[in-house]
């Protein structure tokens, strides 16, 4: 949705999502816009400049003059940034949800840098046989941190994000306000690389996939996957400083098509060695994503970094 200044009329630009265009297709009278969604992708907050020569009316000005985006229905480019509205008008800090690494060895992330999906039983830990390529285990047979095994979901890394006021300056004992904790996520991936499952190895059905192929899951508080956090102690198993919400909890099952072929690898991703269960290294094909979790309430969304990796059968 865009405002965009035509010589003193104010015009209104404004697209359905993909997921809109879909049920409006239907062409059944289902279609009916119950939520809508604002954003300031374009606005450069640091241009407003407070000690402008020619006064307060100027302030803001450079900033007001900034041209606006026409709208577009590319979900991946925009709507990053969500427009909020708060009851409270004494709020001095806003609600984050960050990565947490810390809570237990599970939830940490692979040394390169991203989660590590391994897309089938024989890049896991060679399907159970007694070759050494499985990238899951080490020599001692203990699981390397960061790995979640794809196909069988036993055990492995789980992807765990916590959600509250990020400050030492309000209590962490103070309960947070209602309308600043996350009861629901949206969770965004890529569906011919995963899909989402709870930390259990739970199907979660998805609402739907768009025209990207991304797939779209929302989880909501008492489902398995969202949970509130009751510790109210400085512990450094906890990310969130201040007052805590909600944390979400979730693996990734690889998709069939990793799971059985290496084409996607092969037209989308690259090779690399990764250490072995041998001691050696083992050549993967590998594909690097992303996955997006968002606040529902909050819009506050974060980009987790993610590796498919499959075992390279030698030629």
């Amino acid at each position: 949705m865009g405002f965009l200044d035509n010589s003193g009329d104010i015009i209104l630009d404004a697209v359905l999502t993909d997921h809109g265009r879909q049920v409006l297709s239907r062409g059944d009278g289902s279609f009916q816009i119950t939520k809508f969604a604002l954003g300031d992708e374009e606005v450069d907050y640091t241009l407003y400049n407070s000690a402008h020569a020619s006064g307060s009316a100027y302030y803001d000005l450079q900033i007001l003059q900034t041209p606006v985006l026409e709208s577009f229905t590319d979900n991946a480019s925009s709507m990053k940034s969500k427009l909020v509205t708060y009851e409270s008008f004494d709020l001095l800090f806003l609600p984050v949800i960050k990565l947490n690494e810390s809570y237990a060895s599970i939830h940490e992330m692979h040394s390169l840098n991203a989660f590590i999906v391994a897309v089938d039983a024989y890049t896991e830990d060679d399907d159970n046989g007694s070759t050494t390529n499985g990238i899951a285990f080490d020599g001692n047979k203990k699981l390397v941190t960061g790995v979640i095994l794809g196909e069988s979901l036993d055990g492995g890394t789980t992807i765990r994000l916590d959600q509250g006021l990020d400050t030492t300056q309000i209590s962490v004992q103070q309960k947070l306000p209602e309308e600043l904790s996350e009861t629901s996520y949206t969770i965004q991936i890529d569906n011919r690389l995963g899909q989402i499952v709870s930390a259990a190895a739970n199907t979660i059905p998805l609402d739907y996939i768009d025209d990207d192929d991304i797939a779209y899951y929302t989880v909501d508080l008492g489902d398995g996957l969202v949970e509130g956090i009751k510790d109210t102690t400085n512990s450094v198993k906890q990310v969130i400083a201040g007052p805590r919400g909600t944390s979400v909890q979730f693996k990734i099952q690889a998709s069939i098509d990793l799971n059985t072929s290496a084409y996607l690898f092969e037209k989308l991703g690259g090779t690399a060695p990764m250490d072995n269960r041998g001691g050696t290294t083992t050549t993967v094909y590998y594909i690097d994503s992303i996955v997006r979790v968002t606040g529902v309430k909050t819009g506050y969304s974060v980009d987790i970094p993610v590796r498919f990796v499959k075992f390279k059968v030698s030629a």
